[in-house]
């Protein structure tokens, strides 16, 4: 069989006005044909296992588009204009048997509020009625019934942070292999439960999400069941489909798979109290930090989330962190203007730099610092190991790394870059073992790299587009949701 393997991967948060354009695209990952294979056949990622699925499997590879872009604002509508129409008009020109498709489930698009759906329909509509598409998707995703009406399957990662990806492009594919095959008629429900489940619950290996996973993969020995899948979702998006969902793929019996989604749906209701979140403020935060015995301590600022598609730009716990005399701190901001003046200036050479607020000021004012540009760096750089996102190659635009008083260390980025990977200061010569202190600005997904190394966790509740408190926000397009509405 010839099989078709393609992504379009984007988590939108609504409350950045950053629109994310095809250049966003380009910046990380926009590539057609055989160039995706080169940069992905080796990644942690579902494209990754797609390309050996389909290898292992025996079927003929046919690589056509695969864009990942930071998560930000609202996706273009002529990106997606471009990527559909690729997709349709190859696998029709090439006669692709079956469709491999990377989604996130959580783009929006500035047209489109359901911007997975969008494209998925679109999709269907020119590949027809009985072409078979296999979707992964993230566990951050806010999935609509326009996902599990036109595809074939649906599968999500099970961990967060994200290290099962590869596994999921492979179970991808051996099941599109077993459905092109005729061995299984897949059919699938979905049940949407109206909980916000608070993003700090969203760690796999704790509970409660270690539980309802557990329960997931009990679901999946049941006779006649071929896939569960729980997504807590994503709260950074201010749309109808927003909250959580179960998908369940049964073997030619909806029934079985409206009842299995529904029973997991009442699962989640039922522990709804469960999944919230209370944590210190930034100024109780580092003063804890600077009292730990067990180091490095690393200081999370959910509020300026990267990885959730927040401004990167953040100073509230920087700014606590000066104030309480901290030393041997880390702290990465995302600072173009600010990297050039160090490219100005040169290596060894003093600068004045106003940091940070620059975005917006939901995450922080300006502040301004004095230092030394230690070094500059491409930004570009390698992680080997398996990580939230698969990534192997990561791009975070030319960086400065600037010395501060106290021993502390300021990385700017011309690009915002989550903390993903150690990678992004060992490149820098930063030995993240030996600081005092780490600041990242994440929620679950640097678990991954820096539970490792980690002494002390204090996660933060700052302010800002990826707030843990979704009181923060105004809502005006979800449904009626817990904790929201008791």
């Amino acid at each position: 069989m010839r099989i078709a393997v393609a992504g379009l991967m984007h988590e939108s948060n609504t409350f950045n006005p950053i629109k994310t354009d095809r250049k966003a695209f380009e910046a990380q990952s926009l590539l057609f044909g055989p160039a995706l294979v080169e940069e992905w056949r080796a990644a942690h990622h579902e494209m990754g296992g797609f390309i050996e699925g389909v290898a292992r499997l025996g079927h003929e590879l046919l690589p056509l588009v695969m864009g990942w872009a930071t998560p930000s604002g609202p996706v273009a509508d002529a990106v997606i204009d471009e990527i559909c129409d690729h997709i349709v008009r190859e696998i029709k020109k090439q006669q692709a048997d079956g469709l491999l498709l990377g989604q996130h489930g959580a783009m929006v698009v500035e047209s489109f509020p359901d911007g997975d759906g969008e494209f998925i329909a679109r999709l269907r509509k020119g590949l027809g009625p009985e072409f078979p598409i296999v979707v992964t998707l993230d566990l951050h995703g806010n999935i609509s019934e326009r996902v599990t009406d036109n595809s074939t399957a649906a599968i999500a990662y099970r961990t967060c942070p994200h290290v099962d990806q590869r596994a999921r492009g492979v179970q991808a594919a051996e099941l599109l292999s077993r459905i092109l095959n005729k061995e299984v008629r897949p059919v699938q429900a979905l049940a949407r439960p109206p909980v916000i489940v608070n993003i700090m619950t969203h760690d796999s290996s704790e509970e409660p999400l270690s539980g309802f996973m557990a329960e997931a993969r009990a679901m999946e020995k049941k006779p006649g069941v071929l896939a569960v899948s729980f997504l807590p979702g994503f709260p950074y998006a201010d749309v109808p489909q927003m909250g959580p969902a179960i998908i369940v793929v049964a073997d030619g019996n909806i029934e079985l798979a409206r009842a299995e989604a529904e029973r997991f749906g009442k699962l989640i209701w039922e522990s709804r109290a469960k999944l919230a979140a209370d944590l210190p403020d930034p100024a109780t935060a580092v003063a804890s930090a600077l009292k730990a015995e067990r180091l490095p301590v690393v200081l999370v600022d959910t509020g300026d989330n990267v990885g959730g598609g927040s401004a990167g730009d953040g100073t509230f716990i920087l700014a606590e962190m000066l104030r309480q005399g901290a030393t041997g701190g880390v702290v990465c901001l995302y600072a173009p203007d600010e990297v050039k003046q160090c490219l100005a200036a040169g290596p060894g050479h003093e600068v004045r730099l106003t940091v940070g607020g620059k975005v917006d000021r939901a995450h922080g004012d300006p502040l301004t610092v004095s230092g030394k540009v230690r070094l500059l760096h491409d930004g570009c750089y390698v992680e080997a190991q398996v990580r939230h996102g698969g990534r192997r190659t990561n791009h975070m635009g030319l960086t400065a790394l600037v010395e501060l008083p106290g021993q502390n260390l300021l990385v700017l980025n011309s690009q915002r870059h989550p903390p993903f990977s150690l990678g992004q200061l060992t490149c820098l010569g930063i030995q993240p073992a030996r600081q005092r202190i780490l600041v990242v600005k994440a929620a679950i997904a640097y678990k991954a790299a820096y539970k490792p190394i980690a002494g002390t966790i204090i996660a933060v509740d700052t302010p800002g587009q990826t707030a843990v408190n979704p009181r923060r926000f105004s809502y005006r397009h979800i449904r009626p949701m817990y904790p929201l509405v008791q």
